[in-house]
Formats: structure tokens, C-alpha cells, sequence
């Protein structure tokens, strides 16, 4: 919660209208006291009337206005996240994110008034009658307790980590629908999504089933606690121990007393869900790097690690790394899968920050730098380029507005491609650029690279693997013309791809091994 921004302020206005709510709870009390006993129409109970109004308006813009803050920082955050859990992130964006309402601007509300509002009846009370204010004290505490023996057997947790498994196995089925149905695993995978889908379905209803539970037990337990005040308080009035206008004071104070503890009782259900995903949201790392604001001149930049070093849940992906670019210069880095190759393209690009060490640019700690200039500065190609719906044209220049699509497209061998499409450049590509095959997509990436003519930081995560030799020798020649006068720092396996570099530095386990000129 303390990374929430805005809450201590949020904490503090619901708790100024919190104790506003409380005197305009007393106030409303004295004027239905008076009003009841004949003393006709008071200025404070039009006052208490139009006050509660008027904060309860107040409430609903504030809780609005503070979630709908919180909605888009943690939308923010979760598409700023490393996690390769494409389902599991959309269904955090979205219902997850969505689900956070009921507890901003529904159980937080009235867990703030639900602490001011029954001291000051409390307080009142002991002014006035001092039996019924012991026999409130003594008895209120019972609905927390009784909340939360209940509450202990909420699933809420249970039930949205089904939910959270549920949206990435689907859509990790439906991007693989073609291949299950392929290898004929399509019907065992529908079995396996409509058990999910009954177990969330079975988590919900048992959460519903508590949820009712709670809320009779807490009303059972305030009526129950307001007889004991109002039985008592008849007696005495009967036998004349008490004037009227006091016994109905107290009738009207003594339900004020439970009311907030049953309605915070009775939303924190509703609530829970949302709170645990809200947790699993604040639990992802913030990303750090765009706080930077310092603008490098323009050009090929060096590049310089300092004990680099990053953990991923505590895993080194990078240990200790030790690497200087000079301007201008090529180097291939090689190693086997889980080296931590692609790790450090990812601190070059700001997606990942080290845990220990720098990133110097041009003698510039890479931190320091404005992200949108930075990013401007670099020209990435990575293994799969992801392609957007809309045009060829637009998925070229993503980004850029004024590139040279054209001109772009026939550096990377791709402009015989758009002649044979329908509509040339202008040919929507659909869904992740379902009309073009891998190599074509990869052409892609790299006339996306060569648009950005500005760049002077050039970063290949394997461009050519899964290529076939055809398409490879297409790759290549489109690379070797992205490379000169820039620098570059290109990921490959293949020997053609490492002939395109001046120096080729070994990675093995995070660490830096051999170095060795191409």
C-alpha cells in the first residue's frame, strides 16, 4: 500500500470527512431527539441532513477520483513489467485492475469512518448515560471479532489466482489453437480449460457463501448489541429514571454506533478480491529508468559496463559484468541460451535495471538519461519483432511519423514483398502479421531499424535464427547496411552473423569469458 501514490493524502481527506461524517451524525441525532419529543423542526437537524449529503457526495468523488489515479499507475506499471506471462498480465490489467475499485472507493472508505464515527457516539454516549455507553463499549468490539472468524474462510486469494491461471492458459491455447489441433490435443485442451473454469467458478460460489454468512452474522450480532441498550432504556423510562428527550438520544445514537463496522464488515467481501489483486500488482518492480531527464548529444555513443550485475527472484541473469563499446565499433556476443545475452540488451534498451553496477553513455550513467531521447538514439531488432494490426507501412514506422517507409522497405529486401501484396504498402497485416511468414517478419524489424536513421546505437538480438540460409542472406545484407557509423552490439549464434562484428565476447552463466577479435 505505501507505494500507492497520493494515499497518505487520500488517508487524510477520508479521515477529515470522516470525523465531518461523525458530527453530522451527533448532530442528526440531536435533532430527531428534539424533534421527536415535540420541540418541532431544528437547525441542527437540517444542518446534520444536508451535511451528510454533501459528504456522502463528497466521498463518492474523492474514492472516484484517488482509484481512478491508482487504476492507471498500476496499469502502467504492470505493461512496464519483465514478465513473460502474457495471460496472466492481461487478466491482471483488466479485471484485475478493474477489481480495485471495490476496495478504493468501497471498503477503504468505510474502514476510515468506521473508526471515527462510532468514538464519537461512543464519546456522546458517555455524556449522556453512562450504562448504555458501557454496554456499547462491551459490545461493539463483537462485530470485528465476528468479522473476522468469518473472514479467515474467505478464498478471495484462492479465487483470483484461479482466475489469473485461467486467463493465461486460455490465451496460451488460443495462440496455439492451430498447432493442438496438429498434433490432435485441441479436446484435451478444452477439457483442461472447462475444469479451470469450474474450479473458479467453485471458488466464487464458496467466496459467495461466506460473504452471505458474514453479513448475517455481523446484522445478528448489532441487532442483538442494540437490543441491549434499547430494552434497558425502555425500563427506565417506564419507571421514570430517564426524561424522553434523552431515551430517544441514545435510541438514535446507539445503531449509528454498529452501522459503519456492519457496512465495512459487509464490503470488505465484495472488496477482497480486489485487494489481492491489488497486492500482486504492487508487487511487480516499478521501473525505475524513466525518472532520468539528462538529453546526450547526438551520434554513435560508447558504451561502458561497470560490475553490471542483475537477479532475476534471485537468480544472477548478470554477474560482475565488466564491458566497454567504443564508438563506432561492432561486437558480437556469444555464449548458449540463458548466458545472459538478451539481459544485457535489455539494460541497454532501460527495460531491466541492474541490481548492483552502472551503464555509462558517453561518461553518462545511463539512469541519468530522458528515456524518450535514449530510446530515439537506439535501433533494436529483436528475435521475433512484434507486429501490430494495421498496415505494413505503419508497422514500419512505428513510432516515426516521418520515416521513409519506402526507402526503409528496400534496404531490407522488403519492398518486393509489398509489391506482392494486395495493396501494397497499404495491406493491413492483421493479428501479429498473420499474412507474412518469419523471415518477412523479421524484414520487418529490420526496416523498423533502418527507418530510425537518427539512431546511433544499433542492438541485434539474433535476427537471423530460425531462418532458413534464403532468408538469412536477405537478413544480412539488410544488416550490413544498418551498421556503419553506428555502434553496435549484436546477439548471435550463426558464424555469418558474427562475421558482421570487430570483436566477439563470450557470455557464460551472467558472467564475461573470452574475448577475441572477429
Amino acid at each position: 500500500m505505501p507505494a500507492l501514490p497520493g494515499l497518505r493524502r487520500y488517508l487524510l481527506a477520508l479521515s477529515l470527512l470522516g470525523v465531518l461524517t461523525a458530527l453530522s451524525v451527533l448532530l442528526q441525532a440531536e435533532g430527531l431527539a428534539t424533534l421527536l419529543t415535540g420541540g418541532g423542526v431544528s437547525l441542527f437537524l437540517v444542518v446534520a441532513i444536508a451535511a451528510r449529503v454533501v459528504l456522502s457526495w463528497g466521498h463518492g468523488v474523492l474514492s472516484g477520483r484517488f482509484a481512478a489515479s491508482v487504476r492507471g499507475g498500476l496499469r502502467r506499471r504492470l505493461l512496464g513489467s519483465s514478465s513473460n506471462r502474457a495471460g496472466v498480465v492481461a487478466t491482471q490489467i483488466t479485471r484485475g485492475v478493474d477489481a480495485t475499485d471495490s476496495y478504493l472507493t468501497g471498503y477503504l472508505p468505510s474502514l476510515v469512518v468506521s473508526v471515527v464515527v462510532p468514538v464519537a457516539v461512543i464519546v456522546r454516549l458517555f455524556t449522556t448515560d453512562l450504562t448504555s455507553a458501557l454496554v456499547v463499549t462491551a459490545t461493539l468490539p463483537l462485530i470485528p471479532v465476528f468479522a473476522i472468524l468469518v473472514g479467515k474462510h474467505t478464498r478471495a486469494s484462492v479465487q483470483w489466482q484461479l482466475l489469473t491461471k485461467l486467463g493465461g492458459h486460455f490465451l496460451d491455447v488460443v495462440r496455439g489453437l492451430g498447432t493442438l489441433r496438429v498434433f490432435g490435443r485441441a479436446a484435451e485442451q478444452a477439457t483442461t480449460v472447462r475444469s479451470m473454469a469450474s474450479a473458479h467458478a467453485d471458488a466464487t460460489v464458496k467466496t459467495l457463501r461466506v460473504a452471505f454468512l458474514s453479513a448475517l452474522v455481523l446484522e445478528l450480532v448489532a441487532t442483538m448489541s442494540v437490543a441491549l441498550v434499547a430494552v434497558p432504556i425502555g425500563f427506565r423510562l417506564l419507571a421514570g429514571g430517564l426524561d424522553a428527550r434523552t431515551a430517544l438520544l441514545i435510541l438514535v445514537l446507539a445503531p449509528e454506533a454498529y452501522l459503519p463496522l456492519r457496512a465495512a464488515g459487509a464490503k470488505f467481501h465484495a472488496a477482497a478480491e480486489g485487494l489481492t489483486a491489488l497486492r500482486e500488482a504492487l508487487a511487480v518492480p516499478a521501473v525505475s529508468f524513466r525518472s532520468g531527464t539528462f538529453t546526450r548529444r547526438r551520434g554513435a555513443p560508447s558504451v561502458l559496463f561497470e560490475r553490471v550485475s542483475v537477479f532475476h527472484d534471485k537468480v544472477p541473469a548478470l554477474s560482475e559484468v565488466d564491458l566497454s563499446v567504443p564508438a563506432g565499433s561492432r561486437i558480437a556476443l556469444v555464449g548458449p541460451s540463458g548466458s545472459g545475452k538478451s539481459t544485457l540488451l535489455a539494460v541497454l534498451l532501460g527495460f531491466v535495471t541492474p541490481s548492483s553496477g552502472r551503464v555509462l553513455v558517453d561518461g553518462v550513467d545511463l539512469r541519468s538519461l530522458a528515456p524518450a531521447d535514449w530510446l530515439a538514439e537506439v535501433a533494436w531488432v529483436p528475435q521475433r519483432p512484434t507486429l501490430f494490426r494495421g498496415s505494413l507501412a505503419s508497422n514500419i514506422a512505428l513510432g516515426l511519423p516521418a520515416a521513409d517507409v519506402p526507402a526503409a522497405a528496400k534496404a531490407a529486401s522488403l519492398d518486393s514483398v509489398a509489391a506482392g501484396l494486395p495493396d501494397g504498402f497499404a495491406t493491413p497485416l492483421g493479428e501479429l502479421g498473420e499474412v507474412l511468414s518469419a523471415g518477412q517478419r523479421q524484414r520487418v524489424g529490420l526496416a523498423r531499424a533502418l527507418a530510425r536513421t537518427a539512431a546511433g546505437l544499433v542492438l541485434l538480438d539474433e535476427p537471423t535464427a530460425r531462418l532458413d540460409s534464403r532468408t538469412e542472406t536477405a537478413v544480412l545484407s539488410a544488416t550490413r547496411r544498418l551498421l556503419p557509423g553506428r555502434t553496435a552490439v549484436l546477439v548471435a549464434h550463426r558464424p555469418a552473423m558474427i562475421g558482421l562484428a570487430e570483436r566477439v565476447v563470450e557470455l557464460r552463466g551472467g558472467r564475461v569469458g573470452t574475448e577475441v577479435a572477429a
